[in-house]
C-alpha cells in the first residue's frame, strides 16, 4: 500500500495512475493519523509554494508530515514535494518550509526561457536505489521556475543544467525527492517510480552525460476536439480553421485512442484543444473530463487542455470562477490549461487602464498553481500595410510581400475561433500575458492553419525576441524539413502539430529521426 498526500492543487490523477500501473494500491491521505501510519508516502507537490504550504497547516499536516520524514521512513517528493522540504522559497517570501533539509529554494538566474519546461538529463552525483535500470541518457520532465539550494552538498543526488547547473533531486536517508516530474517522463520516469515502490537493495550510478545536461526541443501533438453531429467527441483537424467538410464535421479518429497512440509513438507532450465552445457551462462537458480521466490512464506526458477556462454563471445563477474550471480539468488529468479569447479581453483591458485587477483568469490560475501551469494560445492573422507609421501595433518588415507587394505587416489577434479580428497584435498580447502571469505561449498563425507550408518563422522570430518564457511554434506544419527549420531558425523551444500527424504523412518517429543529428531531442 502506497500512501499518497494530496492538499488539494493540480493534478495528482497522473501520479496515481503511474503508481497503480505498477501493480501498487494507492491510499489517499484523509487525515494526519494516514500521514503517521504509512509505509511509503509520496507527496505530489503541484502549484505555487505559498498555497501549498498555506493548505498543509490548514489541513493539520505539517507536524505529521514532519515526523514521518524525520523517522527515515520511505518518502518520495515530487516537484514542490521536494521545495516544501527546505526552509523556505523566494515565491512566497515570509512563509516557513518544513525547514527538514538546511537550503532554500531560489527562483532561476539566467537569460533563458522561464519556466524551464521540457525534457532534460541528469548529471549523477551519487548512487541511489531509484536510479536501477536507468542507463544514464534518459531525459525526464521537467515544468518549474525554482530550484532547490541545498547547504549541504553531501544531499545532493543530481543536478541538472539550464543556464547553470541546478539541484534537481536530493537524497537523505529514507527521503528521496526530484525537482522533475517521473510520472510525466514515460518510460524512464515508471522505472524511477517503481525504484523507489519495491525498494531494490543495491543502489546505481548511472554515468550520465560527459558535458552537461542539454533541454531538448518538444515535439507536441495536438488535437482538437470537438462534437460532431451526433454529439460524439472527436478529434478534427481545421483548414485556416474551417473544421467542415462536405458539410460535416472531419473525423480524424478517437481523442483517447489518438492520445495513447502519440504517446506510443514519442511525443512529448500532447494537447487538448476542446474547441466545441461551451454553449453553456464547461462542468457539464463531462465526456471532455473523461478523455483527460481516461488518457492519463495510460499516457505518461504531460497533458495540456484548452478551451473553456473563464467565468461561468450557470442558468441558475451560480457563478463558477476559471479557477474552479481549471481545477476540475487538473483534477481530471491536466498538467496545464490554454487560454486563448479570455487572454485577449484581459490584456485589452490591462492595457487600456495600465494596471492588472489581479481577478483574471491567468492571474488567478498562475496565483494558485503556478505560472507554470498557464498556457496562452495565441491566434494572429497577417495584416500587410506600406508602413510601420499607418498603425500604432508592433510591425515586421517581412520578406513575404502582400497581395500589393506591402513590405510590412503587422499580426492581427482574434478571438471566437478567429471569427473576430481585434486591434491588438500578437507581440503586445504576448509580453501582456506573459506580465499577467502565463508561464508560456501557444502561437499560432491563421493565415498558415492546414497549409503545409511551414511554421511562420517571422512571427514565431518576433515574439520570441519580444517575450521571456517558452514559445511553442504551431501552425503550418508539413514536412520534416519544417520542424528542422523553426528550431533553427528561431528560439522556440517547441513545435506543434496535428493534421499531418492524424494522417501519419510525417510520423512523429519521422520527425525525431530527421532531428536527432542537428537539433537537441528525447529519443
Amino acid at each position: 500500500m502506497i500512501t499518497l498526500l494530496d492538499y488539494g492543487a493540480g493534478n495528482v490523477r497522473s501520479v496515481i495512475n503511474a503508481i497503480e500501473s505498477l501493480g501498487e494500491t494507492v491510499k489517499v491521505v484523509a487525515s494526519a493519523a494516514d500521514i503517521l501510519a504509512a509505509e511509503k508516502l509520496v507527496f505530489p507537490g503541484v502549484g505555487a509554494f505559498g498555497s501549498m504550504i498555506q493548505m498543509l497547516h490548514r489541513m493539520s499536516c505539517v507536524e505529521p508530515l514532519k515526523e514521518y520524514i524525520s523517522s527515515d521512513r520511505p518518502f518520495f517528493g515530487i516537484c514542490l514535494g521536494s521545495q516544501a522540504l527546505f526552509e523556505d522559497s523566494e515565491e512566497a517570501p515570509g512563509i516557513k518550509g518544513l525547514g527538514l533539509i538546511p537550503g532554500k529554494v531560489k527562483r532561476f538566474d539566467t537569460d533563458r526561457s522561464v519556466p524551464h519546461i521540457g525534457w532534460n538529463g541528469l548529471n549523477f552525483k551519487q548512487a541511489s536505489r531509484i536510479f536501477n535500470g536507468l542507463k544514464g541518457d534518459e531525459k525526464f520532465y521537467f515544468d518549474h521556475s525554482y530550484h532547490v539550494v541545498p547547504q549541504d552538498p553531501a544531499t545532493v543526488l543530481t543536478t541538472t543544467d539550464y543556464g547553470y547547473e541546478f539541484v534537481s533531486s536530493i537524497q537523505m536517508g529514507n527521503t528521496v525527492a526530484t525537482q522533475f516530474h517521473p510520472e510525466k517522463s514515460g518510460r524512464a520516469g515508471l522505472q524511477l517510480l517503481k525504484n523507489f515502490l519495491r525498494s531494490p537493495s543495491t543502489p546505481a550510478r548511472p554515468q550520465g552525460p560527459s558535458s552537461g545536461t542539454r533541454l531538448s526541443k518538444r515535439i507536441i501533438a495536438c488535437l482538437d476536439v470537438r462534437a460532431n453531429d451526433r454529439g460524439e467527441l472527436v478529434v478534427t483537424k481545421g483548414d485556416q480553421y474551417d473544421v467542415r467538410e462536405n458539410g460535416a464535421v472531419r473525423n480524424m479518429g478517437q481523442p483517447v485512442e489518438l492520445a495513447r497512440r502519440y504517446y506510443q509513438e514519442g511525443a512529448d507532450e500532447i494537447t487538448f484543444l476542446n474547441i466545441t465552445g461551451f454553449r453553456d457551462f464547461p462542468l457539464e462537458d463531462m465526456p471532455m473530463l473523461d478523455v483527460l480521466r481516461q488518457t492519463s490512464l495510460h499516457v505518461f506526458v504531460p497533458l495540456t487542455i484548452g478551451g473553456g477556462i473563464r467565468d461561468y454563471t450557470d442558468k441558475h445563477g451560480r457563478r463558477y470562477t476559471a479557477l474552479q474550471v481549471a481545477a476540475e480539468y487538473f483534477r481530471s488529468g491536466a498538467d496545464k490549461v490554454s487560454i486563448g479569447s479570455d487572454a485577449v479581453l484581459v490584456a485589452e483591458e490591462m492595457l487600456k487602464t495600465g494596471r492588472m485587477t489581479g481577478g483574471s483568469a491567468i492571474e488567478e490560475i498562475s496565483r494558485v498553481y503556478g505560472n507554470q501551469a498557464v498556457v496562452v494560445s495565441i491566434d494572429p492573422r497577417r495584416i500587410y500595410i506600406d508602413s510601420p507609421d499607418q498603425v500604432k501595433h508592433q510591425c515586421i518588415e517581412t520578406k513575404i510581400p502582400g497581395p500589393g507587394g506591402e513590405r510590412y505587416c503587422w499580426y492581427q489577434c482574434t478571438i471566437k475561433g478567429g471569427r473576430e479580428g481585434r486591434q491588438l497584435d500578437a507581440i503586445t498580447l504576448a509580453q501582456a500575458c506573459e506580465k499577467l502571469g502565463a508561464g508560456e505561449i501557444l502561437l499560432n498563425c491563421i493565415d498558415r492553419d492546414g497549409t503545409n507550408r511551414g511554421f511562420d518563422i517571422e512571427l514565431i522570430r518576433a515574439v520570441t525576441g519580444a517575450v521571456s518564457i517558452p514559445v511553442i511554434a504551431s501552425s503550418g506544419a508539413g514536412s520534416v524539413d519544417h520542424f528542422q527549420e523553426v528550431f533553427t531558425a528561431t528560439e522556440a523551444e517547441s513545435a506543434l502539430a496535428a493534421g499531418i500527424f492524424h494522417r501519419r504523412e510525417v510520423p512523429i518517429e519521422s520527425v525525431k529521426n530527421h532531428l536527432k543529428d542537428t537539433v537537441e531531442i528525447r529519443v
